[in-house]
């Protein structure tokens, strides 16, 4: 089955809010030509519509269009008003058939706000939290941060729907709860938490732990860069001397515990060198060379997620406001996304070839995969 028409089949089985007799044109018609749309540049509504018209020749190839394009109100209001969590819920189905995951791939959770959308009289602005695979390439999926409560509450309801079998679960220290390290075990994962000072007395442990540990084991790298020397010392610790059998309790499957102090210096500069450590858990046994590698995996959540997000799709620019729009244009943003890493003939960024699909109908087919190219 192709990309289309595993998007066709999935995103196929969401609910129309619509009356059936006011309907010009079928739901996975306009989620199709969103995606699309996207795709080639998009970044509002009136984009959409306007970037559909000058592909309509194009899109009649494989789409009922008897009606002609949506008009930019209808993507508007089916967008706003499509169920975001049964949205996101085919999302992550449609990533499940499009990649199977490698054995410990590290698999990194972490939130992300959009900040042009706030709504009138809102307290707070629309916040994300995604799910990245580092080596796939792929946003597994998303969760939106209800307004009144924080990335606690919302990590568990996305580690309940990924399927996550095998694989390192990271997560930066407002994951570091005991309920969530459970959650991750629970799905026959394993987990390297940061530990920071909203786990006080655990963090002191592994402190007291590295002051005092005579069994300690290590790994150096180094690593140069636009003028910067930055080496890492990766510690790890299996036999705990502080970390009591209560905490280990606390913490399921809790294994070794890690600290990475990093020393940035810089060349031809008289600033002085930089240094700061960093504390994990972990259920792994593993040793410091793996940590090393995994820990760094962690940041391509920000390097290749959100930063992307906002440099080739300006998503922090955006002003969607209404019902749910921000949240499942977030989603077609992470679908495009996909779509574009994993089209490997092109080699270059994700911003040119968003251009590169907008201007070829040959690549975005290649993109869309409605082919078998």
């Amino acid at each position: 089955m192709n990309n289309q028409e595993t998007l066709r089949s999935i995103f196929g089985q969401m609910t129309d809010f619509r009356r059936s007799h006011r309907r010009l044109y079928d739901l996975e018609t306009i989620l199709l030509i969103g995606i699309i749309s996207v795709i080639g540049g998009a970044y509002s509504w009136n984009e959409i519509e306007a970037y559909a018209r000058a592909k309509e020749d194009f899109l009649r190839t494989f789409l009922d269009l008897d009606d002609g394009i949506p008009s930019h109100d209808t993507f508007n209001r089916v967008f706003s008003n499509i169920d975001s969590n049964e949205f996101e819920k085919c999302f992550i189905e449609w990533v499940s058939a499009l990649a199977a995951l490698s054995p410990r791939e590290v698999i990194a959770i972490d939130g992300k706000t959009i900040r042009g959308a706030k709504a009138s009289g809102k307290k707070s602005t629309v916040h994300m939290v995604s799910a990245w695979a580092n080596d796939n390439n792929l946003v597994l999926g998303q969760v939106k941060v209800n307004e009144k409560s924080n990335e606690i509450t919302a990590i568990p309801k996305l580690l309940e729907v990924l399927s996550i079998k095998d694989t390192i679960v990271t997560i930066d220290a407002m994951g570091c709860q005991t309920d969530i390290a459970a959650s991750i075990k629970k799905k026959e994962a394993d987990y390297i938490l940061a530990v920071k000072e909203n786990q006080a007395q655990l963090l002191q442990d592994i402190k007291d732990e590295f002051r005092f540990g005579k069994h300690i084991d290590m790994h150096v790298s180094e690593e140069v860069d636009h003028g910067r020397i930055e080496t890492r010392k990766c510690y790890v610790i299996s036999d705990f001397q502080f970390i009591s059998d209560e905490t280990k309790k606390k913490w399921s499957g809790i294994k070794q515990v890690i600290k990475v102090e990093s020393t940035r210096e810089f060349k031809n500069s008289n600033k002085p060198p930089e240094k700061a450590f960093r504390y994990y858990i972990t259920s792994l046994k593993a040793d410091p060379k793996d940590f090393q590698k995994a820990i760094r995996a962690h940041w391509g959540i920000e390097n290749k997620l959100h930063w992307t997000l906002d440099v080739a799709f300006c998503e922090d620019a955006s002003r969607k406001r209404t019902a749910n729009a921000a949240q499942n244009f977030s989603i077609l943003n992470k679908i495009a996304l996909n779509l574009l890493k994993n089209e490997s003939t092109a080699k270059i960024g994700v911003k040119s070839k968003r251009k590169k699909a907008g201007w070829d109908n040959h690549y975005l087919v290649k993109v869309l995969n409605l082919l078998k190219v």
